[in-house]
């Protein structure tokens, strides 16, 4: 469209052109015309005078003009004008009068023999300009009712067979010629490439020693082993016969057993360290991160560590952080699966990410936050607005946000006026319940559980109320885990103590004002077969009556509350040394237990783990028989 539009303006601009050069042509020929007209105005009239009358006295005096008076009379000569003449002389007497009104005549007497003398007529002539304009002839357009159409050429004689045949003969010869060549240019082509593959390249020894040292070369080779080693982890029995039963096997129920699935042990990681934690990760579920303290025969190493375990890489972990203290706490961040935080010996909160080295991302400086160890973190909120709540021995509570450590967000100093020696609270642990970000229940060293206020409340104010305490405990409180999100169970939790027992609690509503006197709450259940310290105890995700136990004699246990109540369902011994800390796969079917051997034991639950439908109705009337008994 465009094109055309230009074509159109240049059409019209040659046509305008055209016009104004058909003006300037009729201008100069009409200027032309005016200046011949101009200078023929200049002719004298007296030479023309002179002219006339020498004619008309040469003929008076010829012998007709002796004979009689004759009168010569002459038409006007236009200046002007295509036709310029002379008339002649007529017979005397006669007068002869110019056709021009602008002619005048002279009347002179000529004297006659014959007769009397004769009045004869002298013509005066003048001069008259004349402007002729030239018009252009209209032109005639004349169409024609023919039908124009190029001639057709005759047609060309027809080619012989035998033409054609040669033709064709000669079109597929030339065919075949350039397919050949090009077979033999992609043959040679690939000879050099095979030429070139085969050819070894040799490096010198200080190339070879430079490749081998380099950084790149080295990561490259770690990314590439743990790639091989994920994919040789196969379990698959390529020997298995389904045609028979296997031998021992049962297929009765109540069988079902802990089964160790995976021992994580590194001589380069865990040597003559104690595993102080162990988490997992909620986003990728074979991925777990244990905590480890320091190795008092190695002073070079990094004082704590961080190691994050792979279910599909067996002999070595995923991931190694370093700190500049001992790891007491570990826990991977509900909301950014690539970021692990830690709880430090020293009183600093450690962050590392996945993508970066094995050094700290962030971590909080020595003084402005905790000063005391780190035995407690939890990342409360939503994806949006999420915080990381951490608790030491020297009694405060911190918030801090995750991408900025340099100072906490809020700090709470949780203290007991009651105390004997100082109004301190050493807390060694602490738990949210399902969907609380701002009440909570801490456990400390003199065994006794104490819910916590961040903010103040309709009849209760923000920090520790010494009022309504869970006491019971006969020695530091190691644990204390809330139920997982439930209906009618959110309420309850447990507490593992170095008294050698586990208790059950249904924590005091945190809407309700607290008592202005001091009162005990009573635990619904005290779990005693055991013969050490309890250091953890850790409920099901899955099941809502199984909860796991960690000892010091290093047993695993497996307890069902609608199952028994004295006795636990299931007990492997894992370590011939202490279980420090468990956690639970988030589908609930495994088990993890750090030692204090360095070696973490993954156990599959199985089926004691799977929920039946008439567990919760169950455990329902269980609660009930226990509250009835206080």
């Amino acid at each position: 469209m465009e094109r055309r539009r230009e074509e159109l303006e240049k059409k019209r601009a040659k046509l305008a052109e055209l016009r104004r050069q058909r003006e300037e042509r009729k201008r100069a020929s009409m200027q032309e015309r005016e200046q011949q007209g101009a200078e023929g105005g200049k002719i004298n009239t007296q030479d023309i005078n002179d002219l006339v009358n020498s004619l008309v006295g040469e003929r008076a005096r010829s012998p007709l003009s002796q004979a009689g008076a004759a009168t010569v009379s002459s038409r006007e000569i236009p200046v002007l004008g295509r036709d310029r003449s002379i008339s002649s002389a007529t017979s005397a007497g006669t007068k002869v009068s110019s056709p021009e009104p602008a002619a005048a005549a002279t009347a002179v007497q000529v004297a006659s023999p014959l007769g009397p003398p004769a009045a004869r007529t002298v013509p005066e002539f003048k001069a008259q300009s004349m402007v002729i304009f030239d018009f252009a002839p209209q032109e005639k357009i004349v169409y024609s009712k023919e039908v124009q159409t190029v001639d057709i050429e005759p047609e060309q004689s027809m080619l012989a067979e035998e033409e054609v045949e040669r033709r064709v003969q000669q079109i597929r010869e030339k065919e075949e010629r350039a397919r050949a060549a090009r077979e033999e240019e992609r043959a040679r082509r690939e000879a050099e490439a095979q030429a070139r593959e085969a050819e070894t390249r040799r490096l010198t020894e200080e190339q070879r020693e430079s490749i081998l040292q380099s950084g790149d070369f080295a990561a490259f080779l770690e990314r590439r082993a743990l790639v091989v080693e994920r994919a040789l982890d196969e379990d698959y029995d390529i020997m298995a016969d389904y045609t028979r039963e296997a031998a021992g096997e049962t297929t009765e129920a109540g069988t079902a057993r802990l089964a160790l699935a995976q021992a994580f042990h590194d001589d380069r990681v865990s040597r003559n360290r104690a595993v102080m934690d162990v988490a997992w990760s909620t986003r990728f579920p074979e991925l777990m991160a244990a905590a480890y303290n320091r190795n008092p025969m190695a002073p070079n190493e990094p004082d704590g560590l961080v190691a994050v375990w792979n279910m599909h890489l067996h002999e070595r972990p995923e991931f190694v952080f370093s700190a500049p203290s001992d790891v007491l706490r570990v826990t991977f961040s509900d909301f950014n699966p690539h970021v692990v935080v830690g709880g430090a010996y020293s009183g600093q909160i450690l962050l590392w990410d996945t993508r970066a080295r094995a050094l700290p991302v962030l971590k909080t400086p020595l003084t402005g936050g905790h000063t005391h160890p780190v035995y407690s973190l939890k990342v409360v909120g939503s994806t949006n607005a999420h915080q990381l709540i951490s608790a030491s021995t020297d009694g405060l509570v911190c918030a801090w946000q995750l991408d900025m450590l340099a100072q906490p967000h809020e700090a709470l100093e949780l203290s007991h006026p009651a105390h004997l020696r100082t109004d301190e609270v050493s807390v060694t642990c602490m738990d949210f319940a399902d969907n609380e970000t701002a009440a909570f229940v801490v456990g400390t060293a003199e065994g006794v559980a104490y819910p916590v206020n961040r903010y103040d409340r309709a009849g209760c104010k923000a920090g520790l109320n010494g009022f309504d305490a869970y006491r019971a405990h006969a020695a530091p409180i190691n644990s204390l885990a809330f139920h997982p999100p439930a209906a009618d169970l959110a309420d309850l939790f447990l507490t593992a103590s170095s008294d050698w027992t586990v208790r059950l609690w249904r924590a005091r509503p945190a809407a309700k004002p607290a008592s202005g006197v001091p009162a005990d709450i009573k635990p619904l259940h005290v779990f005693d077969a055991f013969d050490d310290y309890v250091y953890d105890a850790r409920w099901s995700p899955t099941h809502p009556a199984v909860f796991a136990t960690a000892d010091g004699t290093g047993r695993l246990a497996l307890w069902d509350l609608t199952h028994d109540l004295e006795l636990p369902r299931q007990t492997v011994v894992a370590s011939q040394h202490a279980l420090n800390r468990l956690a639970w796969d988030r589908p609930g079917r495994r088990i993890a237990a750090g030692g204090v051997d360095g070696t973490v034991y993954v156990y599959e639950a199985g089926d004691l783990a799977s929920p039946h439908p008439d567990d919760h109705a169950k455990l329902t009337r269980t609660l009930s028989g226990l509250a009835a008994g206080l």
